[in-house]
């Protein structure tokens, strides 16, 4: 796996091209790096995180606003128990590894989705590591967990119709910002580039709404070797796009 520091991932990116002000990220194929490897699938979890820290770093030396990573979907819990439990060890043991971190280098930690459903001591950890990276006012690293895109866009509708049924809003006023507005990312930046790793060409019910002019990049890498190098290569990619949201 290829590995840069700062300066390389820096001098990576075109000179001149846009750097993305908001990049998500579905990573997808930790379950085959563990298969290929012979490991069992938790393996290739934990080396799934050790990318998450590679990579969240690499992405506030570039300057990149806003990351959105895909870490557990409403459809996740359809996996084996022993998994689930095992993804939800993790995030316990990234909170108390990697928070420290967060804090001092100023990034804001948000989640989207419906994580509430968790254990409640996980829960509670989720809930101070938003409070303690509240005020900071740098890059953002937000997590999707227990988050469905499907599910985003129904809450959106509701909380629409309720506010039409109070009298708080006009049918005729409702409009995309009106629904922007009630969306988990309605105070993230507007996404730029959506990244999806290990060779699948799908959206797998994430961001459907916030990718309608995001950029696409779908790789071969399988999510635990996907290295600081790579995201520069996508974001020179980026950066050499022409964005024309349907005008010429």
């Amino acid at each position: 796996m290829r590995t840069v520091s700062s300066a390389p991932i820096l001098s990576a990116v075109p000179g001149g091209g846009a750097i993305p002000r908001h990049v998500a990220i579905i990573m997808d194929g930790n379950g085959r790096w563990a298969k290929q490897r012979h490991l069992p699938r938790l393996a290739g979890h934990k080396a799934g995180v050790d990318a998450v820290r590679k990579v969240t770093r690499a992405a506030r030396a570039m300057g990149i606003e806003a990351l959105t990573l895909y870490a557990f979907s409403s459809e996740n819990w359809r996996r084996p128990e022993e998994e689930v439990s095992d993804l939800m060890g993790l995030l316990r043991i990234f909170i108390r590894s990697d928070l420290d971190e967060l804090a001092r280098e100023n990034v804001r930690l948000r989640v989207i989705g419906d994580y509430r459903r968790f254990a409640p001591d996980l829960v509670a950890m989720v809930d101070g590591a938003i409070a303690r990276t509240a005020g900071n006012d740098g890059p953002i690293l937000a997590i999707a967990l227990n988050y469905g895109a499907q599910a985003e866009l129904v809450g959106a509708a509701r909380q629409l119709a309720e506010d039409v049924r109070a009298g708080r809003m006009d049918p005729s006023a409702i409009d995309a910002g009106a629904i922007e507005a009630r969306l988990d990312t309605h105070d993230l930046p507007p996404l730029d580039l959506l990244i999806r790793t290990s060779g699948e060409h799908r959206l797998s019910n994430f961001l459907l709404w916030q990718a309608a002019y995001a950029e696409l990049l779908f790789v071969e890498t399988l999510w635990p070797d996907f290295s600081p190098a790579e995201l520069a290569e996508a974001v020179a990619a980026f950066g050499r796009r022409q964005r024309r949201y349907g005008g010429l």
